[in-house]
């Protein structure tokens, strides 16, 4: 297939790009800054603002996998421009096109808008999509790890020290970015399913709890670490601290408080992925310990 992506230069969107590669698919993938030439990659500089490099992104294409999205911001405004605006303008630019097949990589935080400004801006893009009339599929991806990802190295250096801050009581699903990749990938696919929303995960019915995550992420850095369960006060004086001293880098934002303690981020049974269109290969265990054996490679942990 000749594919478009978006978001391939950060950590879910270069990961789905190596698995395109490696399946012999040729890409076109946008991008902010010049990039590293590669065989049937065809990088195409501009943003999700920018109609013109949008058309040259879309250019006979068999389909659109849209991963770029904004996952921290200043206010409402800066998810609504990241994740509403850049959406519409992918959908705009796909029906002008000409490319049917639209794969939008959206969050488990749609189906509680209420909770964040993140969660509402996500649900808002898939009313767009599903308004569309192009052939769509939305994945709400649960947690994602794997190599690279700076977003869950603190994870993996607390656990290091012995003690895993985690929210308050609750569950959540983990899914590894290259089983994440492979999902996208054959969905892109003619005859997929259509019009549907997934929740792919790693296979483990009912998610894990904070404490049984916190427990694997120990024993991926063989470190017998103590998980504790961070009352929702301390974790929003975190995030005002770290907004202070991090400002636009801060990992730890109240909006992202919001969403962190709501006590069920486990996908929905109803929403697999077909078995004979996807499983998961990557089992959690294995895939947190070959993550961190990525971090102590690279310097990271």
């Amino acid at each position: 297939m000749k594919l478009a992506i978006t978001g391939g230069t950060g950590f879910v969107g270069s990961h789905l790009i190596d698995a395109a590669l490696e399946a012999g698919h040729s890409v076109l993938a946008l991008t902010r800054r010049p990039q590293p030439e590669r065989t049937n990659l065809s990088w195409i500089e501009g943003s999700l603002s920018d109609g013109a490099s949008l058309h040259r992104l879309i250019d006979a294409t068999d389909a659109v996998i849209h991963v770029a999205g904004v996952v921290k911001a200043r206010d409402a405004t800066g998810f609504e421009e990241g994740n509403v605006g850049g959406t519409l303008a992918m959908l705009a630019a796909a029906t002008a096109g000409g490319t049917k097949r639209f794969v939008d990589v959206s969050s488990l935080a749609a189906r509680e808008p209420q909770l964040s400004l993140y969660g509402a801006s996500k649900a808002k893009a898939e009313a767009l999509v599903e308004r569309s009339g192009l052939d769509w599929v939305i994945v709400r991806p649960p947690a994602v790890y794997g190599p690279g990802h700076k977003e869950t190295i603190d994870l993996f250096r607390m656990a290091r020290g012995g003690q895993v801050y985690m929210p308050p009581k609750g569950r959540l699903s983990l899914i590894h970015v290259d089983d994440l990749a492979r999902l996208l990938l054959a969905l892109a696919a003619p005859g997929t399913p259509t019009k549907v929303v997934l929740e792919p995960d790693d296979g483990r019915p009912n998610g894990w709890t904070h404490r049984e995550f916190g427990d694997a992420l120990g024993r991926a850095v063989g470190v017998p670490a103590r998980t504790i369960s961070t009352p929702r006060f301390l974790l929003a004086i975190g995030s005002r601290l770290d907004t202070l001293l991090r400002r636009d880098k801060a990992k730890l934002t109240p909006d992202r408080v919001a969403y962190f303690c709501h006590p069920d981020w486990v996908v929905s049974s109803e929403r697999k992925p077909p078995a004979n269109l996807w499983r998961p290969r990557i089992e959690t265990g294995q895939g947190l310990a070959e993550t961190a054996a990525w971090y102590r490679d690279k310097g990271w942990l």
